[in-house]
């Protein structure tokens, strides 16, 4: 296995960013970093809660905002579904190793996602979320350096292919 500084995984809410970047991180000892944690422990806020006060684009601003303060390390980082809006961010994250994009079909994702409209997602008031999953889809596409899809895998058998790419 390559040694990274940095791993990022992107990709839409639901598609196990955080579980796979947990495994991932402790199966490289690295540390593990969820870039939606890291915005919540700056407003000491829920993203929902942002969101309703302040809205969508706001609280695309606010994510890249808060990933251009930070200093990743040797780290796997699990990034916001948003975090492909900020030309910036992804650029500092692929500055720091590679970008994987966990890749997810819709169908899948309505069935792990039953909160879409309680969960923080920086989405525009009347998009829908097919139409979310095809806009963010193609950013994902355009920005990772590693694409994995996990349809249809478990956890160990989508971390070993998430390993397994980056070999």
């Amino acid at each position: 296995m390559k040694h990274f500084n940095c791993i990022s995984l992107i990709g839409m809410p639901g598609a196990g960013k955080t579980t796979l970047g947990v495994g991932l991180a402790d199966s490289l000892d690295l540390e593990f970093i969820d870039t939606d944690q890291l915005i919540e422990a700056k407003i000491d806020d829920s993203l929902q809660s942002y969101l309703d006060a302040h809205g969508y684009l706001a609280l695309r601003t606010l994510e890249q905002s808060v990933l251009l303060s930070s200093d990743f390390n040797k780290q796997v980082i699990a990034t916001g579904g948003s975090v492909v809006y900020g030309e910036q961010a992804m650029a500092l994250l692929a500055s720091k190793g590679p970008v994987v994009f966990i890749d997810v079909s819709e169908a899948v994702l309505l069935k792990r996602v039953h909160n879409i409209d309680t969960r923080g997602i920086a989405k525009a008031p009347m998009q829908t979320f097919h139409q979310l999953f095809e806009e963010r889809r193609a950013l994902y596409r355009h920005y990772a350096d590693i694409t994995v899809m996990t349809d249809g895998t478990t956890a160990v058998q989508a971390l070993k292919a998430l390993r397994g790419a980056l070999i």
